[in-house]
């Protein structure tokens, strides 16, 4: 094993094996549940992202957060993606200050109160209260998100960065499934409701403050062994003026700039989706259902791009490559359905009867809204994978993770308000796939230009004090 390309042993390993460092690390005993395994701390970050992101992310789906008036949950969406992509792009580096625990816990803290915020809204239709839990939650999610960037991209051994992707978007997204199970069944008897019941807000809450007190299980990096005895990283908790230089530094990384269009589109269309499909198509009740299988279809794309971009060619350049091609064809032609479907309707001429999943026209809609949860998950997986092959150090990675959140989350602030100041429907879904379409031929020149196919060297010499890329013109 070549311990400078996986990283420096524990002490308690090297200490097993002579404790002068001269001999080979000692091999875990293995185990599918061995707490200190990455496959275990990658299926726990995703189950405390099952309980946070993924309920938030079912309140979302349901248009409006569940509300009849969608304008308090756009200005509360757009002050949390405000906040989220500065502090998204900070959160790297708090990561490598604070350590997994308090990043997490203060990141997870934040979700609870966002969700009893519309409980508060339910009663008093006040939105300041809503607007200013939507900045806070925008805080945590920076946090929460760039630790979870940091181990899924740098826990995995090589070669398997994209199952473990998969593994983790799956438990995450099972979040989204349950999530959109919870107003299905609290609302089922209330098709003509004007907003989701109280009970639906209480259980969220619940499910998010499960996922904070999970945060405070997960390893600090350095603890984590993979099976053929290696840690995943050797970071030290690092200093301010550091992590501020190198943050700056990355506004001038070529390979994150090549990264800009695929960031800023990944989130983007959320409000066009959510809001604009599912919040005008269907009914309050069928909004829960169809959530339920636009999260389902996340897993199902998530383990299709996780097993192209492992397992399809020896090489990883290849495999990289193939993956992205993939994406584009298949997000063309869901765009190309979302067209067809949004040339019948627009904002000024919304359907005058919402879809009840027991109708019969409710098919074609559904296919369409699930393939849109489809190409998401693969989308953001495929972005994940780049990510991860670009550097192998928990330190970089945070780094790499928190720009991509950052810039995310500032698309998708200004996407929010795009729909609150009533943008045409058909004008947004241009502006969505044009977007998307951008982003494939500058992920494959990244691909091209920056990963290698040796699963044992890192992509841009991150981590490592060299570089292996020239600058780009």
């Amino acid at each position: 094993m070549d311990e400078e390309e996986n990283g420096k042993v524990t002490a308690a390993a090297s200490a097993t094996t002579g404790g002068g460092g001269g001999g080979a690390p000692e091999i875990p005993k293995k185990s599918l549940f061995r707490y200190n395994s990455p496959l275990v701390q990658v299926g726990l970050i995703g189950v405390v992202c099952f309980c946070c992101p993924g309920m938030f992310n079912a309140l979302s789906g349901m248009g409006g957060a569940g509300q009849l008036d969608p304008t308090a949950s756009n200005n509360a969406l757009t002050a949390l993606y405000t906040t989220f992509a500065v502090f998204g792009i900070m959160g790297g580096g708090i990561y490598n200050i604070l350590g997994p625990h308090m990043t997490l816990f203060a990141g997870c803290s934040t979700y609870v109160l966002y969700a009893g915020s519309f409980l508060y809204y339910n009663h008093y239709q006040h939105q300041a209260f809503v607007v200013v839990a939507g900045g806070h939650l925008g805080i945590g999610a920076g946090l929460l998100w760039a630790a979870q960037g940091a181990i899924m991209t740098s826990y995995p051994p090589h070669g398997r960065k994209g199952t473990y992707i998969s593994m983790f978007w799956s438990i995450f997204n099972m979040g989204g499934v349950i999530g959109g199970l919870i107003p299905f069944v609290l609302n089922f008897h209330r098709t003509e409701a004007a907003s989701v019941n109280d009970a639906t807000y209480i259980g969220f809450m619940v499910f998010m403050s499960v996922g904070m007190i999970l945060s405070l299980g997960i390893l600090h990096p350095s603890r984590v062994i993979r099976d053929d005895g290696s840690s995943c990283t050797n970071i030290k908790y690092s200093s301010v003026s550091t992590e501020v230089v190198e943050i700056l530094k990355l506004f001038l990384n070529w390979k994150m700039l090549l990264m800009v269009p695929a960031s800023w589109a990944s989130n983007f269309f959320y409000s066009y989706q959510f809001n604009n499909v599912n919040g005008v198509l269907f009914n309050l009740r069928t909004r829960g259902l169809n959530n339920v299988f636009y999260w389902g279809a996340q897993m199902i794309g998530s383990v299709f791009v996780g097993y192209l971009m492992d397992f399809s060619f020896k090489s990883r350049r290849a495999r990289g490559l193939l993956g992205i091609s993939v994406v584009a064809l298949l997000g063309t032609a869901i765009w190309g359905g979302g067209l067809a479907k949004q040339l019948g309707y627009s904002r000024h001429h919304e359907p005058e009867v919402k879809l009840d999943f027991k109708d019969s026209e409710f098919a074609g809609p559904f296919v369409l809204y699930f393939s849109y949860g489809l190409l998401d998950a693969m989308f953001q997986s495929m972005v994940y994978w780049v990510i991860g092959a670009l550097a192998d150090d928990s330190e970089v990675l945070s780094r790499y993770a928190g720009f991509y959140k950052g810039v995310q989350s500032a698309g998708a602030a200004v996407s929010w308000q795009v729909d609150a100041h009533n943008a045409p429907f058909l004008s947004q879904l241009i502006v969505n796939w044009t977007l998307c379409t951008i982003s494939y031929p500058l992920l494959a020149v990244l691909v091209i230009m920056a990963v290698k196919d040796e699963d044992g060297e890192d992509g841009g010499g991150e981590g490592k004090g060299k570089s292996v890329m020239p600058a780009l013109h």
